[in-house]
């Protein structure tokens, strides 16, 4: 189980992922704009997919406030691409296969569903210009979804 824990005000833990287009996303690379994180447990899952697609209706609140939303999980690229596009999905979706980016941000279970090891938490951290973590939050219950009037309050802030 993850130890690691994100404070506010820390440095975003980098990552370098590969998007369901097969591009690899370094986030060192998006310096110089805001990042909204969504780690999500499982493509096609209902919680998942209501929460994706209220991101993907809400997209124009985030491009106001120059923020990259990006969502993550351990499933694979090929499986987010097929969610992606049947979601109609407006923002990249990272494949963290390899469980390596959940684990740094605090966001990786143990024990999830039907005994699998290793899924992404919901979660969600927004990152500022300077790569610093300005927005925690890791949820235990997969039915929980983060607080969005809380992240686009605090992306506003950061304009």
């Amino acid at each position: 189980m993850s130890t690691n824990k994100i404070e506010i005000g820390s440095k975003a833990p980098d990552f370098g992922l590969y998007d369901s287009e097969k591009n690899k996303v370094i986030l060192k690379d998006q310096l110089g704009k805001n990042v909204l994180l969504v780690f999500f447990p499982q493509a096609f899952t209902s919680v998942c997919t209501k929460e994706l697609c209220s991101l993907r209706d809400n997209i124009a609140l985030y491009n106001q406030a120059d923020a990259q939303v990006f969502g993550i999980s351990v499933d694979s690229v090929f499986t987010l691409a097929k969610f992606k596009e049947e979601q109609k999905l407006n923002f990249p979706l990272l494949s963290d296969f390899n469980k390596e980016t959940s684990d740094a941000y605090g966001s990786l279970f143990e024990n999830f569903a039907f005994d699998m090891r290793g899924v992404s938490k919901r979660s969600a951290f927004v990152i500022d210009r300077e790569g610093t973590v300005q927005y925690a939050e890791v949820l235990e219950k997969p039915a929980d979804l983060p607080d969005f009037d809380a992240i686009q309050k605090i992306l506003q802030r950061l304009n």
